[in-house]
């Protein structure tokens, strides 16, 4: 994983990025019993937001559009908890985390700005 993470303006692409490199992290946690269950759950909630915007991708109505939108929005912020998780438990790890908490956390910010359009175009 390189130093910046480069920004893609394809969202699916984008958070298939994100998933892929959260799996490059986790592959660098050192295996232990405070860790294993943190990258479990970091996998989990990391790779699913790409999952969810292939969902929202497909909605099937614009209500199931924002429900699907509104998961990628609380699995990117899951993982911001998790990336916190285990700055506590590998220190050595800290600056690779923050790279992958600020790419976490502009996409939440991305998936709030298009529910709030998508709501204010409803009306």
């Amino acid at each position: 994983m390189t130093k910046e993470i480069k920004k893609v303006f394809d969202l699916e692409e984008r958070t298939a990025r994100f998933g892929e490199n959260m799996i490059v992290f986790c592959k660098k946690i050192p295996k232990n019993e405070i860790t294993r269950p943190l990258i479990s759950q970091i996998v989990r909630s990391g790779t699913s937001v790409g999952a969810n915007y292939c969902e929202a991708d497909c909605a099937e109505s614009r209500k199931d559009f924002e429900h699907k939108l509104g998961i990628c929005n609380k699995e990117a912020k899951e993982t911001k908890h998790w990336l916190r998780m285990i700055s506590k438990a590998e220190p050595n790890l800290i600056k690779e985390a923050k790279i992958l908490w600020k790419e976490s956390n502009e996409l939440q910010l991305i998936f709030r700005s298009i529910i709030k359009k998508s709501k204010i175009n409803t009306k």
